[in-house]
Parts: C-alpha cells; structure tokens; sequence
C-alpha cells in the first residue's frame, strides 16, 4: 500500500514538472529587438516592410500586403473580373502596454489604415492589422485587445470590406492573444517564435 501510493505520488509530480517544464518551453524569452526582427524576417518574403524613422515612437515597422487578381478574355481590356486583397500590418514595441498607449496605438494603426483603402469596385478586403510587441502588458490593455471590434463594409460589402485584427507578442507569455477576427495571428506568431526559438536552443 505504501509503495503504490509513493509510486502515484511519483506519477502526480512528473506530470506536475511535464506541465510547468512544458510552459516554461513555451515561453518567450526573446528581447522586443529580438522579435522585430523574427518578424519583419518573416513578413519580407510578402510584405513591402518600411521601418520607422522615429525609434523614440511606439511604431516600429509598417508592412504593406497587396495582390491583384484578374480574369481576362484573350486580350486584358476584356476583363470579366477583378479582385484586390490587402493587408497593412502596424508594429509597435514598448516596455509595458497600458490602456492609454494601447488605445493611441489602435487609434493610429486604424486611421492610417483606413487611409489607404480605395473601396472602389473590385476592392475585396483589407485587413489592418496592429501587432504589439512588450516586455509587460498590463491586464486593461490586454482586455481591450481581445475585445476590440473595428469591422467596415462598403457600399454593403459590393466594394468589399475592411476587418481589424491584433495581436499581442509579450516577452515571457506562453501565448498570443488576439481580438476574434485575429485569431489567424496567434498561429503565425506560434509559428514564427517558435521556431526561432528550436533553432537558438540547437
């Protein structure tokens, strides 16, 4: 009886140190320079990256993603249809993100955004997209990234629409918490970080 319940005992505390030796592994522990730079590497194979001028700011690196599509019938002056897709994604990086620099950035990466929409015929969608990298995040800040909700149609989606994702990269967290439109995000950072951090760890 005594060595059964030494050996459960045993098993309870493994799965204990599997779980927290898991989580640990799962962590980031990459500085915010760091993770600028795992991510405009991956975003340069299809984004057009133009970092920021003023490294004193919150914005760190705006990467633009376009693509055009069309049907023509033999010649390209008889299009049958068209369709333009985009994505413009705002980096910012910033010791701690609080309610107030979380919804200045949101306000920035929104407007600016939206500027570069053209919801004319054959827009289909442009998806904004505002990526936070941080040391710390305090959790008023995370709450209203996860609530966010900036969604736009035009001319009742006939000129397409534009969504508003986030997503938030914080140094030592075990996740990526997104807005729901996001939700694609977390994937990628997973992707990305993740598998930076194998190799370094090789």
């Amino acid at each position: 009886m005594v060595r059964s319940v030494s050996r459960i005992f045993f098993m309870i505390q493994s799965k204990r140190y599997t779980r927290k030796q898991r989580r640990t592994d799962m962590a980031l522990d990459l500085t915010r320079e760091e993770m600028l730079d795992a991510l405009l590497g991956a975003y340069s194979g299809y984004f057009d990256i133009e970092r920021a001028e003023n490294p004193a700011l919150p914005l760190a690196a705006v990467c633009h993603f376009n693509v055009h599509t069309a049907k023509y019938v033999l010649i390209k002056k008889a299009e049958l249809w068209s369709a333009d897709s985009n994505e413009h994604v705002y980096i910012f990086s910033v010791p701690e993100l609080n309610e107030e620099l979380y919804r200045s950035c949101e306000k920035l990466a929104y407007e600016q955004g939206m500027a570069l929409i053209d919801p004319k015929p054959g827009h289909m969608y442009t998806y904004i997209t505002a990526v936070f990298l941080c040391d710390t995040c305090t959790p008023e800040a995370e709450k209203l990234l996860k609530k966010c909700r900036l969604y736009k149609s035009f001319h009742f989606s006939l000129h397409g629409w534009m969504d508003f994702h986030t997503v938030l990269v914080c140094r030592g967290a075990e996740g990526f918490p997104t807005n729901r439109s996001g939700r694609a995000n977390a994937k990628l950072m997973k992707n990305i970080f993740m598998k930076r951090k194998k190799k370094r760890s090789v």
